[in-house]
């Protein structure tokens, strides 16, 4: 019990400084590299959340998500390359 509060809040802290970065960031690719560092720690937390609940389900949710934010990485890194 301690143990998953203990990785709730530094999973807050990891959560606060990627929004941090991704919405002062001194360019737009640091923000891109914010957004994509948040995807990483939001499906992370979801395959966390299916450990805690012992649920395979969210597994099957952060795989789906996962998918997703790395296709929206590479969009966004695609239309800032054309861009320039």
């Amino acid at each position: 019990m301690t143990v998953n509060l203990i990785v709730f809040a530094l999973v807050g802290i990891g959560v606060l400084f990627s929004l941090i970065r991704l919405l002062f960031g001194p360019s737009v690719f640091d923000r891109v590299v914010g957004l994509d560092t948040l995807n990483v720690i939001v499906t992370a937390l979801i395959a966390f959340l299916a450990y805690v609940f012992k649920n395979s389900l969210y597994l099957d949710i952060a795989l789906a998500y996962g998918i997703l934010s790395f296709v929206e990485t590479v969009v966004f890194a695609r239309f800032l390359e054309g861009k320039q």
